[in-house]
């Protein structure tokens, strides 16, 4: 997928001018990593985000700074709403640890639940998904994220086991679209949709999913989908519903998140947006955490003490902008330079 941005590329010296690199501890381990590291930088607009994860290529880590360069140097467009209901998150921890879990996330009656680690055996998803179920109630909603850790038996034999607790949906039950699109005819007589995502925001044709008949919902994310104009223009393309999520961002990229929420047209199911509670620090003192279920619509400001006390090692400072000078280089090949 080409990186995409309306905006023109601003210098390079622009983006170091304000750039901050902060290393954020999370409350539990989580995506294999126990520190969210991100890039900020400050633009027209305001405050804006770059933090692909470390094992990213330049070429989809530049994908993240066009979205970086789209939030901080364009306007939003309009929202259609001020407030967006979130999901809480449940990484893959063990079943006691379920209710402090969900307790970081107040008033959400929607918990996505991590499945499928490659450390972790059918049992324990089993036992996990139990847990969630039975702290939510029966009105509560449940639905499982494989990342991709499943082949087409294996996802098969998951979900009929998963079935009994009423889960909503399954996101990214396999790795390739067309296991998707087998697994979804598979079990397609149980009711249970299959939502994909990362067949979506890493795929070199994010519509592919959706002309291959393989999902019944998307997850899309502003930052690696190349910023909120191409996300929505892909929603509109897709022609499916969508969730809306968020990939471990301070609350300066989930206000990206919440921004491009806040446009979708039909907005039917709860948002991956309220991550910042899996933060054990954030950069703002008023960070984007749920409240009654749902996240405010705003621009976050970053509190200057706060970018000092979780500044990253000077070598990782130094990672990060060696990354950030090559993928401006990837856009400057596509994007016109200021």
């Amino acid at each position: 997928m080409p990186p995409a941005a309306s905006a023109d590329l601003p210098a390079l010296d622009e983006l170091l001018a304000t750039a901050r690199v902060v290393a954020l501890p999370l409350v539990t381990r989580f995506r294999g990593i126990e520190v969210r590291e991100a890039m900020l930088f400050e633009g027209p607009q305001g405050w804006t985000e770059f933090s692909p994860f470390a094992e990213y290529d330049d070429d989809e880590a530049s994908t993240w700074l066009a979205a970086a360069i789209d939030f901080g140097w364009n306007a939003p467009p309009p929202a259609l709403r001020d407030r967006i209901p979130v999901n809480a998150t449940v990484p893959a921890v063990d079943p006691d640890s379920v209710p402090a879990v969900l307790a970081r996330f107040p008033g959400c009656r929607t918990a996505k639940v991590k499945a499928a680690a490659s450390d972790q055996t059918l049992a324990q998803d089993v036992a996990r998904v139990r847990a969630v179920r039975e702290a939510l109630g029966p009105e509560g909603r449940v639905r499982l994220d494989a990342n991709g850790g499943w082949n087409v038996d294996e996802a098969e034999h998951a979900i009929h086991a998963l079935a009994p607790f009423d889960l909503e949906y399954v996101e990214q039950p396999c790795a390739s679209v067309e296991e998707l699109a087998e697994i979804r005819r598979r079990t397609k007589y149980m009711g249970i949709p299959i939502a994909a995502d990362e067949s979506v925001r890493r795929a070199a044709d994010p519509l592919a999913v959706a002309e291959a008949g393989a999902a019944d919902l998307l997850v899309i994310k502003a930052q690696p989908l190349g910023g909120i104009r191409r996300a929505l223009a892909i929603v509109a393309e897709a022609g499916l519903p969508v969730v809306v999520s968020s990939a471990l961002d301070t609350s300066i990229g989930l206000a990206m998140g919440a921004h491009l929420a806040a446009a979708v047209p039909t907005l039917e199911f709860d948002c991956g947006l309220g991550t910042a509670s899996l933060l054990a620090a954030d950069v703002t003192r008023a960070p984007l955490v749920p409240e009654d279920g749902s996240i405010a619509v705003h621009r976050v400001l970053p509190d200057p003490e706060l970018l000092e006390r979780y500044a990253a090692p000077a070598e990782r400072v130094d990672w990060w902008i060696e990354r950030l000078a090559r993928c401006h280089a990837v856009l400057a090949t596509t994007l016109p330079v200021e």
